[in-house]
């Protein structure tokens, strides 16, 4: 599954560079739907599901930039110099701080309980 995944946002990627717009808006839905089940199969490891979110979050933040660009509001200014591309930064910082708060919180609290188990 994750090896047709990759496929699948390899050819999101190509149909953006190459303005093809069936194939770079059609495949967003598989290459989102991969990645949203591999983070459901991957919660109870919370490093996996840490990274797997920032995932599913930066193929969110890429599918949006694409589609701004597609449909042409990605110039577009929402005001303070803030245009439509700039609003992928959203789920890219969402995705940013998913792994922030697994390093700088709960990884550290798994390291404390291992070596808290092996004393």
């Amino acid at each position: 599954m994750e090896n047709l995944h990759i496929v699948f946002w390899l050819l999101k990627d190509v149909g953006w560079c190459m303005i093809w717009k069936p194939l770079g808006l059609t495949m967003i839905v598989p290459t989102l739907a991969i990645a949203v089940v591999i983070a459901w199969r991957t919660r109870h490891l919370a490093s996996e599901l840490a990274h797997n979110l920032a995932i599913v979050l930066w193929i969110s933040a890429n599918s949006y930039w694409m589609i701004s660009e597609f449909f042409g509001f990605d110039t577009v200014q929402f005001g303070h110099g803030i245009t439509g591309k700039h609003l992928a930064l959203i789920p890219f910082t969402l995705g940013l701080l998913v792994l922030a708060y697994y390093y700088l919180v709960q990884k550290p609290r798994e390291s404390r309980g291992t070596q808290v188990a092996t004393l």
